[in-house]
């Protein structure tokens, strides 16, 4: 039997897209801080627009402003093989405090071992009324077709 057959090339094709889809795929999200431009950002001396500058905009920025401003820069990395549900590998969180008048006075990184897990409760919370099911919603308009609303009757 010859490679060259139509055959054959179409289940060696089927084979190399077959393995493909089980390649694990990556995905970066958020900021990529670089290195270098980091290295500008001094602390006691780089202002809020320094930093911008030389880093962008934050990711997010601190809720409550009454303990001083604080600037986020969070990065992840995810890897999904096919179908199932993507993995965070990585987490990378870097935050740049500033003080009363307006210079960086901190800066700290965070990464996966410095977070902790969040069990989310996956109870709902019940609401008042009749559960019908989506053939009952399809089924339940039939006949209630009244004209009082636009004042025309039906002759």
């Amino acid at each position: 039997m010859a490679l060259s057959t139509p055959r054959t090339l179409l289940l060696l094709a089927l084979l190399c897209a077959g393995l493909a889809a089980c390649a694990p795929r990556q995905d970066y999200r958020g900021a990529q801080i670089d290195e270098d431009r980091l290295k500008e950002v001094k602390v006691g001396v780089s202002t809020e627009p320094q930093v911008n500058a030389a880093l962008g905009s934050p990711s997010t920025t601190s809720t409550f402003p009454q303990w001083g401003t604080v600037w986020y820069y969070i990065s992840s990395e995810t890897e999904a093989v096919a179908f199932m549900a993507p993995e965070l590998i990585d987490q990378q969180v870097l935050a740049i405090s500033f003080g009363k008048d307006g210079k960086v006075a901190e800066i700290k990184r965070y990464g996966m071992k410095d977070g902790r897990q969040v069990a989310f409760v996956d109870r709902e919370t019940p609401t008042k009324g009749k559960d019908i099911t989506v053939l009952e919603q399809l089924l339940g308009n039939f006949g209630r077709f009244n004209n009082q609303n636009t004042g025309r009757t039906n002759r």
